[in-house]
């Protein structure tokens, strides 16, 4: 990927072949679909995955392929969740935006300027959003933009991202606020929800940092405000994040992704992830795509569920985590380590082959002790 992660200039379109081709891979009746702040930092979490990266900068809907290949997802947001999380961020946001400047610390909210963003298209709310946070910063007020568009590029191709909404204040800082339903108990959240918001904040960052990179006076806030029910109630409470560290990481996975153009270029012709095709053509399509599996995909990514069953299949250490397949080293497959560890296989000088046999020599020495042998 090119260097356009730290630079300001916006992301170009991708080009018309490139465009044709991502078409194809979709299917001639698909819709693209979008690529939003949650699925950029999953794929930033697994740069290696070749085949999401070309699935998501495709526009191709995961869901409905992995429900085609017979292995659906079996995760995502209710409904109930999704009208509750609606509804407290509408409470957040009401009377333009009253309850979150108070969290903001605005002395008086009615000067608060929330500007109309609407535009025709991704391309068109982008330009509008960059212009008015120009505006914003130079006329050194607090302005409020509800629901903004930002694009960045992702593999080549443009992704266009839209936050909850955007703080300019009058020093021409920018923050990004994220509003959650979930919880703050005691000034406190769940640590696990507070991470997952805090690396789709990342994303939101990293591209505000390209408008602000060629805007005058401005600078991006690496801590985002996390807006959250307060204890029991639906009382909006908030909390600064720092987000440095998963900044610093998306920016560095990000910029490792393999330009779609390249993956797309490898694939045998004809290939397409048509969801209307045949099950054995769909699957033959995406195992011509190399994938990075690790059970940590199956939080994050609708066709977990088809890549473990595949990654079982070869008996790859990959089913049983990075960390795992980290120690294992040049031992790529479960047989490979079995066959180590029983001294039939494997170079003795390898220190992961010697902690292996050491290991099996324990084991049998502890179940020879306990006379199960």
């Amino acid at each position: 990927m090119s260097e356009s992660l730290d630079s300001g200039p916006p992301p170009q379109a991708p080009t018309t072949a490139l465009r044709q081709r991502l078409a194809e891979l979709r299917g001639p009746a698909a819709q693209p679909h979008p690529l939003d702040a949650r699925a950029l930092a999953a794929l930033a979490a697994n740069p290696g995955c070749k085949r999401r990266a070309l699935l998501d900068g495709a526009g191709v809907d995961k869901a409905a392929l992995a429900s085609a290949l017979g292995s659906p997802a079996a995760f995502g947001q209710s409904q109930f969740a999704f009208m509750r999380g609606n509804a407290f961020e509408a409470k957040v946001k009401a009377d333009g935006g009253k309850e979150l400047t108070r969290l903001l610390g605005v002395d008086t909210p009615a000067e608060v300027r929330v500007p109309v963003l609407s535009a025709a298209g991704p391309e068109g709310r982008a330009a509008r959003t960059a212009l008015a946070l120009r505006e914003a910063t130079a006329e050194k007020a607090w302005t409020l933009l509800d629901h903004p568009m930002l694009a960045l590029e992702v593999a080549g191709s443009p992704a266009y991202l839209e936050p909850d909404a955007v703080v300019v204040h009058p020093d021409g800082t920018w923050t990004v606020v994220e509003i959650k339903s979930f919880p703050m108990i005691d000034a406190s959240a769940d640590a696990a929800k507070v991470g997952a918001a805090a690396r789709q904040a990342a994303v939101y960052v990293l591209a505000l940092e390209r408008v602000a990179a060629v805007t005058d006076g401005a600078q991006v806030a690496h801590s985002v405000l996390l807006v959250c029910p307060k204890d029991f109630s639906n009382l909006p409470t908030a909390s600064v994040v720092d987000v440095r560290k998963q900044l610093s990481v998306t920016r560095r996975q990000l910029a490792r992704l393999t330009r779609i153009e390249d993956i797309a270029e490898a694939l045998p012709e004809g290939t397409t992830f048509d969801v209307e095709r045949p099950a054995e053509e769909l699957t033959a399509a995406v195992e011509s795509v190399s994938a990075a599996y690790a059970p940590e995909c199956l939080a994050a990514c609708e066709l977990a569920f088809h890549c473990r069953d595949r990654a079982r299949d070869a008996g790859a250490v990959e089913a049983l985590g990075r960390g795992v397949r980290g120690e294992l080293g040049g031992l790529t497959t479960i047989g490979d380590v079995l066959s180590a560890a029983r001294g039939t296989a494997g170079d003795p000088d390898d220190p992961a082959v010697a902690a292996l046999r050491r290991a099996a020599a324990l084991r049998a020495e502890a179940l020879e002790a306990a006379g199960c042998r």
